[in-house]
C-alpha cells in the first residue's frame, strides 16, 4: 500500500452506483431546495416572529452566504478526513439545523439556524459529486451525474412552489420540518451504502481556506446589502474592495504555495476554466430571473404562491424529462455541445419571457418561454457535472467540486443583486405596469449573462484526449482531457 493513501473500497460493495445516485441526489435536493424555499414564506414568518425588513432578507441570505463561503472548506475537509465521513457530518448538521429553524422562537434564532444549515450544505454538496463519481463506472457516469444535476435544478426551481404550498396549507415551519425525516433516513443509508474515499496525500490548506472564505464573505456580503445600504456606501465598497484583495491573495497563493487547496494550474485546462465560467454565468442569469419571475406571477398576475409555483412546472418538469436523456447524449457526443446548446436555449427562453411579459399576459403566452428555458436548464445540468469531474484527476475532484459549487453560489447571489439593480433602475412596486417595465430589461440582462455562459462553454475541448498510459503518473502540470465519448474496455 502506498503511503498517504487510504484505499477506496470497490464500487458496488455496499450497493454501488444505484444507492450512490439515490443518496447523493436526495441530499443534493434538500440542499438546493433551501436556496429559494423560504422566499414565499417570508410574510408568514414576519407575522409570526416579527422583525424588520433587513431581518427577513438575512433569513434568505444567511443560508446562501455560509453555503458560498464554506464550500471550498467542505471539499477540502472531505479530501483530508474522508468524503463519506464528512458527508455524514454535513448531513447531520443540515438536519439538526433544519429542526432548529422550525423550532426557532424568534427571528434571530431563525437566522442563526439558517446559517448553520448553510454550513451543512457546504459540506454535503461538493462531496455528493465526488462520492457519486467514485461509485459509478465511467461509461454510465454521465447519466448518473445527469440525474444528480437534474434533481438539484428541479429543487432550485421548485423551491417557491414547495415553500408556498407548505406555508399556505400547513405552516411555514414545515418548509424546515420537511428536511428532518429525510435526513434521518439518509444518515444510516449513507453510512451503510456509500464507500469511503480520500485524496492521496491530501492536506488541509488553512491559509488558502481563510483567504477564499474571507474574500467570498466580503463580496457576497456586499452584494446582499447593496440595495439596503446603497452601492456607493463605505460598507459595500469596503466589502467589495476587501473581498477582491483577499481573492487576489488566494489566486497568488494558488500559484506559489506547494500544496494549495485550489491550484491555479487547473485553470490552464480549457475544460475546467470553461465549465466554471459557464456555471457562474448560468446561475447568475437563472437565480436573478427566478427571483423576479416569481414576484411577477404573484404581484402582477395575482397568483397565490402555490398557483405561481404550479404554473412554473413546465420549467421544472422539463428538467426531470430531459436531463437523463441529455446525460446519455453527453456520453455519446461529448459534454461541450450539450452544455453550450443548453445555455443557448436557456438564454432564448429568458429572451422570450422579456418579449412577452405584460401586466395581463396569458399563461398560454408564457408557455413557450417556460418550456424552452426548462429544456435549456436540463441540458446544462446533465453534462456539466460530468465535464467538471472529467477535467481533473481523481485526487483533485474534491477541490474542483468545491470551487465549482462556490462559483455557482456566488453567481446566484450576484444574479439576484445585478438583476434587481436593473429592475430598480427602470421599475418598482407602485403598479403592475411599473413592475413589468423593470422586469423586462432585467430579464434581458439575465439572457445576456446566460448567452455569455454558452460562449464560455465553447472553451471546453471538443476532441477526446488520450489518457496517460497505464502505470504512468501524470505530470503535475499535465492537463487531463475530457473524454468526448466513453471507450468500452475489451474483454
Amino acid at each position: 500500500m502506498k503511503q498517504g493513501r487510504t484505499p477506496d473500497r470497490p464500487a458496488g460493495r455496499r450497493g454501488g452506483a444505484v444507492w450512490a445516485t439515490v443518496i447523493t441526489s436526495v441530499a443534493g435536493f434538500m440542499a438546493a431546495l433551501d436556496n429559494l424555499v423560504v422566499t414565499t414564506a417570508l410574510p408568514a414568518i414576519r407575522d409570526d416572529l416579527g422583525g424588520a425588513l433587513a431581518d427577513l432578507e438575512w433569513t434568505v441570505s444567511a443560508y446562501t452566504l455560509t453555503f458560498a463561503v464554506l464550500l471550498m472548506l467542505g471539499a477540502a475537509l472531505g479530501d483530508r478526513f474522508g468524503r463519506r465521513r464528512l458527508f455524514l457530518i454535513g448531513l447531520a448538521i443540515f438536519t439538526a439545523a433544519s429542526a432548529a429553524a422550525a423550532l426557532a422562537p424568534g427571528i434571530g434564532a431563525l437566522i442563526a439556524a439558517r446559517a448553520v444549515q448553510g454550513l451543512g450544505a457546504a459540506i454535503m454538496m461538493p462531496l455528493s459529486l465526488t462520492l457519486l463519481t467514485a461509485a459509478v463506472p465511467a461509461a454510465r457516469r454521465g447519466a448518473a451525474l445527469g440525474v444528480l444535476g437534474a434533481v438539484s435544478g428541479v429543487a432550485v426551481a421548485a423551491g417557491p412552489l414547495i415553500g408556498g404550498s407548505l406555508t399556505e396549507h400547513i405552516s411555514w415551519q414545515w418548509i424546515f420540518w420537511l428536511n428532518v425525516p429525510i435526513g434521518l433516513l439518509l444518515l444510516p443509508l449513507a453510512r451503510l451504502r456509500l464507500d469511503e474515499s480520500r485524496a492521496p496525500g491530501a492536506r488541509l490548506d488553512i491559509r488558502g481556506t481563510l483567504l477564499v472564505s474571507g474574500g467570498l464573505l466580503g463580496i457576497v456580503h456586499a452584494l446582499i446589502n447593496g440595495h439596503a445600504d446603497g452601492w456607493a456606501s463605505p460598507a459595500v465598497l469596503g466589502g467589495l474592495a476587501a473581498g477582491t484583495l483577499l481573492l487576489l491573495g488566494f489566486v497568488r497563493h494558488g500559484v506559489t504555495a506547494p500544496n494549495p487547496m485550489l491550484p491555479m494550474r487547473l485553470f490552464r485546462n480549457r475544460a475546467f476554466a470553461g465549465i466554471n465560467a459557464a456555471s457562474l454565468l448560468m446561475y447568475l442569469g437563472m437565480f436573478g430571473s427566478i427571483f423576479l419571475l416569481s414576484q411577477f406571477m404573484q404581484g402582477v398576475l395575482g397568483y397565490s404562491p402555490t398557483e405561481a409555483g404550479l404554473r412554473m412546472l413546465p420549467w421544472t418538469a422539463m428538467s426531470l424529462v430531459v436531463a437523463p436523456v441529455a446525460g446519455h447524449l453527453a456520453d455519446r457526443i461529448g459534454g461541450r455541445p450539450v452544455v453550450a446548446g443548453g445555455l443557448a436555449l436557456q438564454a432564448l427562453g429568458l429572451a422570450l419571457f422579456a418579449l412577452t411579459l405584460e401586466p395581463g399576459v396569458s399563461y398560454a403566452a408564457q408557455l413557450p418561454a417556460l418550456i424552452t428555458t426548462g429544456i435549456g436548464m436540463a441540458l446544462f445540468f446533465a453534462p456539466a457535472a460530468s465535464v467538471l469531474m472529467a477535467s481533473v484527476r481523481p485526487e483533485e475532484r474534491g477541490m474542483a467540486s468545491g470551487a465549482n459549487g462556490a462559483l455557482r453560489e456566488v453567481g446566484g447571489a450576484l444574479g439576484v443583486s445585478v438583476l434587481s439593480a436593473v429592475f430598480a433602475a427602470r421599475g418598482g412596486f407602485e403598479s403592475p405596469r411599473i413592475f413589468t417595465d423593470g422586469t423586462t430589461p432585467a430579464l434581458w440582462a439575465g439572457a445576456a449573462a446566460v448567452a455569455a455562459g454558452a460562449v464560455a462553454a465553447l472553451l471546453i475541448p471538443s476532441r477526446r484526449r488520450t489518457a496517460p498510459p497505464a502505470g504512468r503518473t501524470p505530470a503535475r502540470d499535465e492537463p487531463v482531457g475530457i473524454p468526448e465519448a466513453p471507450v468500452k474496455a475489451s474483454a
